[in-house]
């Protein structure tokens, strides 16, 4: 007892109380470094440049409060202060989970809308009652200082001293540089496509890294507002010097065709053929993926960075990458000018395009955005009965997704580019007591109950398409279509790729960088009901190469357009995949966190000279390519771009409200110039 209140005499003073809280608010912010966003040191010079990177911040911001003199200010100023860094640290927690990144500037700022939206709908399902945690310290020091065991100190700290704790907090900082440095020098002469976002908070903490982040958001809003025209030349060189001329064999092959996209949220290629306790995962995907009718591709990559789901639309629909951090769509959905899809097919070949979402509209400020790429017709929770048991995670259920859209799909005017955005597969993978068991699917059973989940959520989703194509195929909208089905980016987390690794065949202690490297393939599949011809390709490819293979199955040359995919079934392809960090993979070559291994061996290779020319070349080639693709966008520079044929969308034409009305208006307008499968039905 006597230790105790020898202790608390201590916090009685006000550098004391200052101590407290600098070091709870350390050991909260070090745990989560390790057990939430897993930044794991490779050393143990980063071992310690990560337990001191918070003390610079904490003491800095608190020390604020010393040189408040009156008691009575001095005491909740400090708590709020404290309060408002567990609010930095707590977001990021929750954004991690859901994002595998940290919260930057465009998600606080233009990105606002998300967090009244969709971000709230997911931030919710990733809470959990240990989170309690982060907030028990501010909790134990209020009721301490309310119930007088810690003492209120009327006497204010002599100015010198106050200059001094705020010093030593500068002094941590000088220090956390100085070992950040030595340990990685370029760390902030490397661009931001090159340093992961969580090497940077591994070294200089979530406060500073938000510091760094809000500058270099002003630094890019500086460049977006003096750019020019002629900041496009080397862009143009680039992307005309890369383009791949169309296979004539397949070149308009889908001419006139409905287009349906599938978007398969978090799903991995490993779910394809992948049994669990001798039953097939995705039974109806396998049955397409090998079917005659279907052109898949076995070595497809998803590309994303942070953006995830928004990256994935954004390459789909203008063959232009995501940002190195954040999401395009939420920092530039409102501004930017873009070449895409339903507007290129608009005008091209007169397209009707529509998207059907189970989630709130301003998720990834997509109301917005979809206007500037062109989307006619935006149906989103609003469209749908979101009542009762009909929503997990992150939306309406898939199943009822796919049945309550139909009648929108049916009042289309045809022909129509349609895109379908799943959401049940999606973290934290949970899916009720019903459906499960309607399913009657047993898992599989590793020690990871977030592997296993991901099975149950895939299962679902499959018997979703199936139903959805059942429905294509009793009205016949199924002969008429081209249906692509791609997975948007990974589902489980790098943390739960040892968990996983028995299941794929690998060993857990030999997991390693080209492994996860690997998984990253996604499905894509382009099938069209009806024809034969299709197979399972080889070619490697990934999500920048969509929207340049589609325009040439419809028989649209993309040359005209700013992209930076070339076309799968072109001669001319360009086989190195570029990923959001850097890392590239080839036929031959995987290039992971500076590691290039062996496709054929899977183990490091010890170049020959040839070799690493080749290496230095795909090297190059991929930075090139994700530097232009982010001036193009961070500069807007497709504004200054108008192709011959090409009218810029007016974002005003369009609105997002009485969909179907709008639908029935239009059909009623046409009367028998109607195209709808419902005008068709009722001749």
């Amino acid at each position: 007892m006597k230790i105790i209140k020898k202790i608390l005499h201590v916090f009685n003073t006000r550098i004391g109380f200052f101590i407290l809280l600098v070091a709870l608010f350390w050991f909260k912010t070090v745990y989560a470094y390790y057990h939430v966003f897993y930044l794991i040191p490779a050393s143990r010079m980063q071992h310690i440049i990560l337990l001191i990177n918070p003390l610079a911040a904490i003491i800095i911001t608190l020390s604020l409060a010393l040189y408040i003199k009156p008691a009575k200010l001095f005491y909740p100023f400090i708590i709020f202060i404290d309060f408002l860094n567990t609010v930095l640290l707590y977001i990021n927690i929750v954004y991690f989970r859901g994002f595998l990144g940290f919260m930057t500037a465009d998600t606080m700022t233009t990105g606002h809308s998300n967090l009244n939206g969709g971000l709230i709908t997911s931030a919710t399902a990733l809470i959990n009652k240990w989170d309690a945690f982060y907030w028990l310290d501010l909790v134990i020091v209020i009721l301490l200082l309310l119930f007088r065991v810690i003492k209120i100190d009327r006497h204010p700290l002599k100015l010198r001293w106050s200059f001094l704790t705020t010093g030593i907090g500068f002094l941590f900082l000088i220090l956390n540089l100085v070992l950040t440095h030595i340990d990685n020098p370029n760390l902030f002469a490397q661009s931001s496509t090159q340093s992961k976002q969580n090497d940077i908070v591994k070294y200089i903490g979530i406060d500073n890294y938000t510091v760094y982040d809000w500058t270099k958001s002003i630094q890019t809003n500086i460049a977006r507002s003096t750019a020019k025209k002629s900041d496009l030349n080397d862009i143009l060189k680039f992307t005309n010097s890369h383009y791949a001329a169309p296979n004539p064999a397949m070149y308009g092959s889908a001419r006139g065709k409905n287009v349906i996209i599938i978007h398969l949220e978090s799903f991995q290629q490993f779910l394809i053929d992948k049994k669990i306790n001798g039953k097939e995962v995705t039974p109806f995907l396998n049955k397409i993926y090998h079917s005659q009718s279907t052109n898949s591709f076995d070595n497809f990559y998803h590309q994303v960075g942070q953006g995830r789901t928004a990256d994935a639309e954004n390459m789909l629909e203008t063959s232009t990458y995501g940002l190195p951090e954040g999401s395009l769509f939420s920092q530039y959905g409102n501004s930017n000018t873009f070449q895409a899809a339903p507007a290129i097919l608009k005008q091209q070949q007169n397209y009707t395009s529509a998207v059907f979402h189970g989630n709130d509209a301003n998720f990834y400020n997509r109301n917005n955005t979809y206007k500037r790429l062109g989307f006619q017709y935006f149906f989103s929770s609003k469209d749908y009965n979101l009542k009762g048991d009909r929503t997990e995670g992150m939306g309406l259920k898939d199943k009822l997704l796919f049945q309550d859209s139909n009648k929108y799909l049916e009042n289309l005017q045809q022909p129509f580019y349609a895109k379908y955005l799943t959401v049940t597969n999606h973290l934290p993978y949970v899916l009720d007591e019903k459906d499960q068991k309607q399913m009657r699917f047993k898992t599989a059973n590793t020690d990871n109950p977030e592997v296993n989940n991901y099975f149950v959520t895939a299962h679902y989703l499959d018997q979703s398409v199936k139903e959805f194509y059942d429905y294509l195929h009793q009205t016949g909208l199924d002969k008429n279509s081209m249906i692509v089905i791609y997975g948007d980016h990974y589902g489980l987390m790098d943390q739960d790729e040892r968990s996983l690794a028995p299941l794929l065949g690998v060993k857990p202690n030999d997991w390693n960088s080209y492994y996860h490297s690997q998984i990253q393939r996604v499905p894509f599949m382009i099938n069209m009901p009806g024809t034969t011809g299709g197979k399972i390709h080889h070619t490697y490819g990934g999500e920048i190469d969509v929207l340049p293979t589609i325009l040439h199955l419809l028989g649209i040359n993309s040359k005209p357009y700013v992209q930076f995919g070339t076309d799968l079934f072109s001669k001319q392809h360009d086989q190195v995949v570029a990923f959001r960090n850097r890392d590239w993979v080839s036929p031959q070559y995987t290039s992971a966190n500076g590691t290039v291994y062996d496709n054929r061996t899977k183990r490091p290779l010890h170049p020959t000279k040839p070799q690493q020319e080749q290496i230095n070349k795909n090297q190059r080639q991929v930075n090139t390519e994700l530097e232009l693709s982010d001036k193009l966008n961070k500069e807007n520079l497709l504004r200054f771009y108008h192709p011959k044929g090409f009218k810029p969308v007016n974002p005003k034409d369009y609105n997002y409200n009485n969909e179907f009305n709008k639908e029935k208006q239009l059909e009623k307008q046409l009367g028998q110039k109607s195209t709808s499968l419902a005008s068709l039905d009722k001749r």
